[in-house]
């Protein structure tokens, strides 16, 4: 059965820019703190985290929502791709980030953390110094 989950955290930054550093290979890696090489055009591939995460971007909705087929150098090779929605909400002062992770293979519930640990803590520090 495939695992899903749903994770939010606000970033004390405007929303078209949080969304703009996402589609950027130089701001991505500095707001994550490793290597990214990522694409803003539809259909466009990407890698993050020294390669330890690949995939493509399946539609972008420009400053609101990106929607990827996203895996890791875990899954097994005859695992499909996951499912990865990250949406961009303005809020007071901020934007809410909203992660939406599914069609994760068995071990997939591990990502949940790894977003906290790998993206949303980091982009705390990064944007909100």
């Amino acid at each position: 059965m495939a695992i899903e989950f749903e994770i939010s955290d606000v970033i004390y930054y405007p929303t078209e820019d949080l969304y703009d550093a996402w589609l950027d290979s130089g701001r991505h890696s500095d707001m994550t703190g490793a290597e990214a090489e990522v694409s803003g055009e539809p259909g466009g591939q990407f890698t993050a985290w020294d390669g330890y995460i690949s995939g493509r971007n399946l539609e972008l909705t420009p400053g609101r929502r990106i929607l990827q087929a996203w895996r890791t150098v875990e899954f097994e090779d005859d695992d499909p791709d996951s499912t990865l929605e990250v949406l961009f909400e303005p809020v007071a002062d901020g934007t809410r980030v909203t992660i939406r992770h599914s069609n994760l293979p068995p071990h997939g519930m591990q990502y949940r953390q790894g977003w906290v640990d790998n993206y949303f803590e980091p982009m705390k520090a990064y944007f909100e110094e």
